[in-house]
């Protein structure tokens, strides 16, 4: 009897502990709404056509991009093998990102699309996370979660030091220098 609960164990704790084969892949198949949603592509720029939600908020903000990332992931095994597929998104929602009336230049329109670039970077970092990580049936859940939250504040965080350093834009010189730090760190991206 102790041999067969010893065995049964092992054929368990193997099986959880077992690690997963991971694919992550790119991908346009959301449950986002098709006509509301622009993913992200390094030869689209945004144009003030995509930006259709009505502004609301500080008077002084001239417009507002909605954007992040998302991703969805399903466990197969066979034989007690497991693939770990994992399909991961970058969005902008139109209904959500905004332009205030008269605001719609080329220089707030590349302030914006700087931020829709940084949601893309954080995007190709979390990727980038998942694919150097060692997976397994009992912790994937976990640290697919932990993996998306950590990227998340990164995206958070430089949005925030975006804006506020750039006053939201209204600091030229300031603008210019993220306009080197978020060319620079998209040319170094491969997709």
């Amino acid at each position: 009897m102790k041999q067969l609960l010893y065995f049964l164990f092992l054929f368990f704790s193997s099986t959880t502990f077992a690690q997963l084969n991971t694919n992550v892949e790119w991908t346009e198949q959301t449950a986002l709404p098709v006509t509301e949603t622009i993913f992200y592509h390094s030869g689209k720029k945004l144009s003030w056509n995509d930006f259709q939600g009505t502004a609301t908020g500080n008077p002084l903000v001239a417009a507002l991009t909605f954007s992040g990332f998302g991703y969805s992931a399903s466990v197969r095994t066979v034989n007690g093998k497991g693939d770990l597929n994992i399909k991961v998104y970058c969005y902008f929602s139109k209904p959500q990102s905004w332009v205030r009336e008269g605001k719609a230049n080329l220089y707030v329109l590349t302030h914006e699309q700087h931020h829709f670039d940084i949601s893309y970077i954080a995007t190709m970092l979390f990727m980038d996370k998942l694919q150097s990580t060692k997976f397994t049936l009992s912790n994937y859940k976990e640290q697919l979660a932990r993996i998306y939250n950590e990227c998340s504040r990164i995206m958070n965080k430089m949005q925030d030091d975006y804006d506020s350093q750039t006053k939201n834009g209204q600091v030229k010189t300031e603008q210019e220098k993220w306009n080197g730090i978020i060319d620079n760190r998209l040319q170094s991206i491969t997709k």
